[in-house]
């Protein structure tokens, strides 16, 4: 079982139009209620690859309700720890007349030390029980940014994979303690560290002093539908993703993450694993539906994905029998 944890989810309310007037009043031709937030866009992905998933999540106030009700209609399957605040909300625009998607978010919830204390003492039982543990999205207050490192090093001390797909304030303690995986977009790694990646020497130093001065095994560092560049211990790849016309780029790196556990999972090669996981995010990318890509349409896009590899090369040896 995968378990995903998300500490900032969100209640997602969209609404969609058949093209807007900035000028004046605009009005739906229907919206809908999401569940949101980047663990819970996992869950979904996941779903859609037929792996079995769970959800544990901080839920709180009017928008907790609502969000439990969502959840259990797109059949996700979900612990909710309670909060004294309220679970933040926001709303998406979509102008399906000029495919246009534009995202506002809410407030994040106020979660109380005694709150994380007793999240951690659930995670910890709950990472015994799971094959592979997820921290995804932002943390939403000081008082939880102790909750990913903690679940980290908890995945290491039971010899659990870990993957960390965050940013903000707690990334460098998460990446300390040394999980199995990370995914960032170079974006989140530049504001988070105060550093440069504009250059293909920046970005190998920077996924090479991961894996010797942290032990991360694989490190994804993505840049939306640009080439990107990864490492799989001390070997670097460069990856030239589908060309494709990008609708709402929004979910595709919770796509991408999925498709690296979906390999994981299937024991599939490296290789095979980072075709998945790169197309998946450009499927999704195509459209507005978010984390929502079923394993056929990313099937189709699986021969346009290139991947190079770059510096030390992986010695293959020909075991053929003569």
């Amino acid at each position: 079982m995968i378990l995903s944890v998300t500490i900032n989810p969100l209640l997602e309310r969209r609404f969609f139009f058949n093209g807007i007037n900035i000028n004046g009043g605009n009005r739906a031709t229907h919206q809908e209620l999401r569940a949101g937030g980047k663990g819970i866009n996992i869950n979904r992905q996941l779903n859609n690859l037929n792996i079995n998933n769970h959800s544990f999540v901080f839920i709180g106030g009017k928008n907790g309700k609502l969000l439990r009700e969502v959840l259990r209609q797109e059949k996700i399957e979900f612990t909710a720890f309670p909060t004294k605040s309220e679970t933040r909300d926001g709303v998406v625009i979509v102008d399906e007349k000029s495919n246009k998607v534009t995202s506002y978010f809410g407030i994040n919830s106020q979660i109380t030390t005694e709150e994380a204390e007793a999240f951690k003492f659930k995670l910890e039982k709950m990472i015994m029980n799971c094959e592979i543990v997820v921290f995804s999205g932002s943390s939403p207050c000081t008082q939880a940014d102790s909750i990913f490192p903690f679940g980290i090093e908890t995945a290491n001390k039971y010899n659990k994979i870990s993957v960390c797909d965050t940013y903000g304030r707690h990334l460098k303690k998460c990446i300390e303690k040394s999980p199995t995986i990370v995914h960032n977009n170079i974006t989140e790694v530049e504001k988070t560290f105060n550093i440069s990646l504009k250059d293909e020497k920046s970005k190998l130093e920077y996924l090479d002093s991961l894996y010797k001065k942290n032990n991360i095994k694989q490190v994804y560092l993505t840049d939306d539908e640009n080439p990107f560049y990864i490492s799989n211990f001390d070997y670097h790849f460069k990856i030239i993703p589908p060309k494709i016309k990008k609708v709402d780029s929004l979910g595709s790196g919770d796509s991408f993450t999925a498709g690296i556990i979906y390999a994981w999972h299937n024991k599939l090669t490296f290789e095979e694993g980072l075709k998945i996981a790169s197309a998946l995010g450009a499927v999704n990318a195509k459209r507005t539906d978010t984390s929502n890509v079923n394993f056929d349409e990313a099937q189709e896009l699986i021969d346009n994905i290139v991947v190079n590899s770059v510096g030390k090369k992986i010695i293959k040896l020909d075991v053929t029998p003569t």
